[in-house]
């Protein structure tokens, strides 16, 4: 029987996944990867949804994982699609995410389960950290939401 991780690589379709801009206060949060594909660098906190669970349910669930709080998820922001091709250019990684706007409700901040470091951040700081085009611009679309309201 293979595992939950095997089973992401050399997928035979995509994995869906979710995952938050979470924002408190005048920060937003950022986690630094524990797991491949993208171990090592800063992202946003999320994961795979489990059969039968809803998206919002996962947030709240991957993002208790992983940062040990509590949100309250608001809208979707958008799809992120990250693939991974090897050399030989098989599909080596394949996800479908889903981005939600969330914010701070509670619990004390700290890694755990895939997260290697969490974090809160100056958005005027998210220049000193590797993000991918596609996690700025969901940040830079919360922040906008945010700012609206």
């Amino acid at each position: 029987m293979s595992s939950d991780r095997e089973d992401r690589l050399y997928p035979t379709r995509p994995m869906v996944g979710v995952g938050a801009v979470i924002w408190n206060g005048a920060q937003v949060l950022l986690e630094r990867r524990g797991q491949p594909p993208s171990q090592g660098t800063w992202s946003l906190p999320g994961g795979l949804i489990e059969v039968g669970e809803t998206a919002e349910a996962a947030v709240r669930r991957e993002v208790g994982e992983e940062c040990d709080i509590d949100v309250a998820v608001g809208p979707v922001l958008g799809l992120f699609e990250p693939m991974q091709r090897d050399p030989d250019d098989r599909v080596r990684y394949h996800f479908v995410v889903i981005d939600f706007l969330a914010y701070y409700q509670a619990g004390d901040l700290h890694s755990g389960d895939d997260a290697a470091e969490v974090r809160w951040v100056d958005p005027k700081d998210l220049s000193h950290y590797a993000l991918s085009p596609a996690i700025k611009a969901m940040i830079e679309r919360a922040l906008a939401l945010v700012q609206a309201t």
